[in-house]
This record gives structure tokens, sequence and C-alpha cells, in this order.
């Protein structure tokens, strides 16, 4: 049974690069303990149980590949928004078709993200998370 008290993580699952290491680290993130992943489809989709878990005051973590943010849109149908947004190409990572990115960068990358999510209080790590890629 999933652990209510874990983050929510949705993820990109396109088809380039980007998206399917952002749906990898939500598998990840999910066979670690450290969040429980559902169906940003089923969100998008309108599917009433994927809709009222979203919308159950968990905390969300939304993991987009690229800059057409997909995910923060599904959410936004529904009037949600994560707590931590990511956009992976905003982190290094060059949108590409017809090949994978390295075990290396998906290992970086989820680092990075367990340290957001274990820790200091998910407010202040979207705050981090949004100066960070208005940098970029």
């Amino acid at each position: 049974m999933p652990d209510s008290t874990l983050p929510l993580v949705y993820s990109c699952s396109g088809c380039s690069n980007v998206a399917q290491l952002a749906n990898t680290l939500a598998l990840r993130l999910d066979r670690a303990g450290l969040a429980e992943m559902s169906c940003i489809v089923g969100v998008g989709g309108h599917v009433a149980p994927l809709v009222n878990k979203a919308r159950s005051g968990r905390r969300i973590l939304a993991l987009d590949g690229c800059p057409l943010q997909c995910v923060e849109a599904c959410l936004n149908q529904h009037g949600l928004h994560a707590n931590v947004h990511l956009i992976l190409s905003h982190h290094g990572l060059r949108k590409r078709y017809g090949e994978d990115c390295t075990e290396e960068q998906s290992d970086e990358l989820f680092e990075e993200i367990k340290r957001l999510i274990v820790g200091e209080d998910c407010e202040e790590k979207n705050r981090i998370i949004v100066a960070a890629e208005t940098m970029v």
C-alpha cells in the first residue's frame, strides 16, 4: 500500500531523451520509496480517481523533459501546481530524438532530486529551483 505522506511524482514520458529520462527518474523515485509515482496522462485525461489523487493535498513533484511543460499543463487543467517543478532541459541536457540520456546523467539528476525532496521544506526547495531555472 502506498505511503500517503510521500510526495506524488508526475513525469513526462514523451519520445525525446529528456522525456524518457523524466519517466525513468520518476520510476526510480517510486521504487526507492522517496515518492509515489502517479499517472499524468490520467490527470490530463480527466480520469476521476487519478484527478482525485492529484487533488488530495499531497506534495507534488513534476518532472518535465523540456520547456513545453506538459506535466505542469496537465496539473494546471485542474487548478493544481507542483510544489517542485523540474524541467530537465534546464539542467544542462539538450532535447534530442532517437537517443537516450546517459546513465551518468540519470544518476546525477537522481541525486539532485533526492536532495530536493529529502530534508528541508518543499516550498523553500521550489523557490531554489525556480531561481536556478531563471538563470539558465
